[in-house]
């Protein structure tokens, strides 16, 4: 991770509301707010880990970054330049530095061309290497994912589901970006499947100095694979920190109910208990006043109704909390 050139890609005050629209005029009278005042910031060559529930609005995050999803407010500032309200035909070139890999590889991949006809087609048409290098240059695509030149004739549906996806991740390397999205790119996948690709993004980002905005769920693919991690509540940031240091101290009420689910291999630590969260998280829609968590926090009080806390700073760790949380504080508060 270099911070001395500042960062990659830096998110300022990010908003993305989806309107709801009701009436015979469809007129819009609500707005979820998937994504509500983000700020983040992402170093070359650094992998910052984005997790969270089920809609709490981190691949929103991610599609807003790549101008698949309408920016409301705020900037979207990539390697210096505010690319926040570019048309498509402006963001052609981006595309090119700043690329994503989804969850679903079969949908992303055309059934009716070969693996070797779908990277041809990118390079030519992007112009990447001249048009005598291209078998090459396919070649050395493949090699880096993982395959052997000799599949370049066969069509997506003859390939594993950790096959494809490798192939969806080859199509992102044909275009020699400098940032990759990945918006859930493993879930999708067996267990042992999921290890593999990750070990992949993990060596692709040493050979080719990668940056990686990482968006998922499980927490120990986010620990396998990222140098920092933003966790992410019904549209906030709550807590930002290295990698380590959300492991070994969460400050978040919200982060430290999620690290009690995670499984740990030493037996002396089985006996910590899982934090049990009353209630279902509230809706986008109406989200609670002040802190967005304090409908499902034990330690609420009059003031986290009142005021929205905001993400301070000590050293290099960021919580969004009115009050210094520990996790023995939730002694009797645990299943």
């Amino acid at each position: 991770m270099n911070r001395e050139t500042g960062p990659i890609l830096r998110l300022d005050h990010l908003k993305v509301y989806y309107p709801l629209r009701s009436g015979v005029f469809s007129r819009v009278n609500k707005y979820v707010r998937a994504v509500d005042d983000v700020s983040l910031e992402i170093f070359p060559n650094e992998t910052l880990g984005l997790v969270g529930e089920s809609g709490c609005g981190k691949s929103s995050i991610g599609r807003a970054v790549m101008h698949l999803e309408t920016i409301t407010a705020g900037k979207v500032i990539f390697e210096g330049e505010n690319i926040s309200g570019y048309s498509r035909s402006q963001m052609r070139p981006i595309w090119k530095r700043m690329q994503m890999v989804f969850q679903d590889p079969y949908s992303s991949l055309n059934p009716h061309k070969t693996v070797e006809s779908t990277l041809e087609e990118i390079l030519s048409v992007h112009q990447i290497v001249p048009r005598a290098e291209i078998d090459g240059e396919v070649n050395r695509i493949l090699a880096l994912i993982g395959l052997n030149e000799k599949v370049k004739d066969r069509f997506p549906h003859e390939f594993s589901g950790g096959q494809r996806q490798r192939i969806s991740i080859a199509k992102t390397l044909a275009l020699r970006p400098k940032l990759i999205i990945c918006d859930e790119a493993i879930s999708a996948l067996d267990v042992s499947i999921q290890a593999q690709i990750l070990e992949l993004f993990k060596e692709l980002r040493t050979k080719l100095g990668l940056t990686y905005l990482f968006i998922a769920h499980g927490l120990g693919a986010i620990k396998y694979i990222s140098n920092r991690i933003a966790v992410m509540y019904l549209g906030r940031i709550v807590e930002l920190a290295p990698t380590e240091l959300i492991f070994a101290d969460p400050r978040h009420p919200y982060t430290q109910a999620l690290l009690s689910a995670y499984p740990v291999p030493d037996p002396r630590s089985r006996n910590r208990g899982k934090i049990v969260l009353s209630g279902q998280a509230p809706s986008p829609l109406d989200a609670p006043s002040g802190c967005r968590f304090r409908t499902r926090c034990p330690f609420t009080q009059t003031l986290c109704a009142r005021e929205e806390p905001e993400l301070k700073k000590d050293g290099e760790h960021f919580s969004a909390c009115h009050f210094s949380i520990r996790r023995e504080d939730w002694k009797g508060k645990t299943a």
